[in-house]
């Protein structure tokens, strides 16, 4: 494929796109009625950077790249609403690529998640093999503290821009000395429901296991856990009643009428540089300056306040099942990256051992894509915290964020077997 090609091909997309748009009544609650998820893999430089051109110029706010272009023989997952798959797939197909669809019909597979979790068993008992609204998590945090009085506390963070509260818990046992801790949140992106949902696993898995299992009773004993499952609250509930592909947080800020933030580009470390958007209207918009957003104020007013003792951080994601590494703002190593690494890698051996699920690890930008502003590399570069991780949880693109609940326990156990892992490489070395 030549670049005047490319170019020509370009060209005829701007001007047909512009038949595409058209402007309609924002319903009560979005629907994804024929949005195809499709699949495409460069396999060479050139057709990434044809990909990027097309995301970045002619279909931006257009499409949605699930997983964007980020090299050779790397999968690229996206999302397209009706008007556009004519369209972009004659592009793809001009570009020699083999477009496969992964997703027929987006709003049938949200309706089969919905069903899905419907169909888990009511009891009284919370589920953990279910997917949950804010308001049943917040209600299982405090069942925990009255059902664990003796290890649990519950910590309002703060509230969020809609006014909804923040809450994590503590589980630290009578033995603890205080001075390991390990902090882990899941739903920083909104859509990403398997993220709190594994955190919520892991979460039960401390608590019911301890005084029964030595490894979890060593943990709790030793080490001092802060554990956040919805970070993003407000985004959490907008997906459950009005949008379930939102990803950002609700806030607003002058000049635009768009909503939201990324809250995965909004913190204070080389803010807004490779991998975020200035453009409002983004998924990946970093905002109008770092940390403008109050989440992640309160979160990161607690973990600099708790600095002296936390030893790991972990952000939750999904998904493409990476266990990854600072930095993200560059393709350039830190200094600590073999510690970082090597601890990873032996978490994702443990992970691997439970259920055969093999994830990747290394660090953000050169395993996945360029991402400044994250939480792992002003954990790692601000604080210090030399084991912080951004984890892309199941799958690798099958469901993609629309992941089945029979998922969500596999997930948990082999995401737990990984932070064990974790857990006693910190009691057993100085970090």
């Amino acid at each position: 494929m030549t670049i005047m090609k490319a170019n020509c091909i370009f060209t005829s997309l701007f001007v047909l796109l512009l038949g595409c748009e058209s402007l309609g009544r924002i319903p009560e609650r979005v629907r994804y009625d024929g949005h195809q998820v499709i699949r495409v893999t460069p396999h060479t430089d050139e057709q990434v950077r044809a990909l990027r051109l097309l995301k970045d110029n002619v279909f931006v706010n257009k499409v949605d790249f699930w997983r964007p272009p980020t090299g050779v023989n790397r999968a690229v997952d996206i999302q397209i609403p009706p008007d556009y798959i004519k369209v972009l797939k004659g592009a793809l197909n001009a570009l020699d690529f083999k477009p496969e669809v992964i997703i027929k019909d987006l709003q049938a597979k949200i309706e089969d998640e919905l069903l899905y979790n419907l169909k888990q068993n009511a009891t009284d008992e919370f589920d953990y093999g279910k997917y949950h609204s804010l308001d049943e998590v917040e209600e299982w945090l405090k069942s925990l503290q009255e059902t664990y009085p003796k290890l649990v506390t519950l910590i309002p963070l703060g509230k969020s821009f809609e006014g909804r509260m923040i809450n994590a818990i503590k589980i630290s046992s009578e033995h603890s000395t205080g001075k390991l801790s390990f902090w882990m949140d899941g739903g920083i992106h909104a859509r990403e429901w398997i993220s709190p949902a594994t955190v919520i696993y892991m979460t039960g898995q401390l608590l019911s296991q301890y005084g029964s299992d030595p490894d979890v009773t060593e943990l709790v004993n030793v080490i001092d856990w802060y554990l956040l499952p919805v970070f993003n609250v407000d985004g959490y509930v907008y997906t459950w009643e009005k949008d379930r592909m939102w990803r950002k947080t609700r806030s607003t800020h002058p000049g635009t009428s768009c909503v939201g933030v990324d809250p995965n580009r909004n913190w204070d470390w080389h803010w807004c540089e490779a991998g975020a958007s200035r453009n409002p209207c983004s998924d990946s918009y970093c905002g109008p300056k770092a940390f403008s957003e109050v989440e992640l104020q309160h979160v990161t007013n607690f973990l600099a306040a708790h600095n002296d003792t936390l030893k790991c951080y972990i952000n939750f994601h999904s998904y493409s099942e990476l266990w990854m590494t600072p930095w993200g703002y560059t393709h350039t190593l830190p200094p600590d990256y073999q510690l970082q690494n090597k601890v990873a890698a032996a978490a994702v051996e443990a992970l691997a051992s439970i259920n055969g699920v093999k994830y990747e690890h290394g660090s953000i930008a050169n395993i996945i894509y360029p991402a400044s502003g994250s939480s792992a590399d002003w954990t790692y570069g601000d604080l210090g915290i030399k084991l912080s991780y951004g984890v892309e949880l199941r799958d690798k693109g099958r469901h993609g964020f629309i992941l089945p609940t029979d998922q969500i326990i596999p997930s948990g156990k082999e995401t737990f077997a990984a932070v064990k892992s974790i857990g006693k490489f910190i009691i057993n070395n100085p970090v």
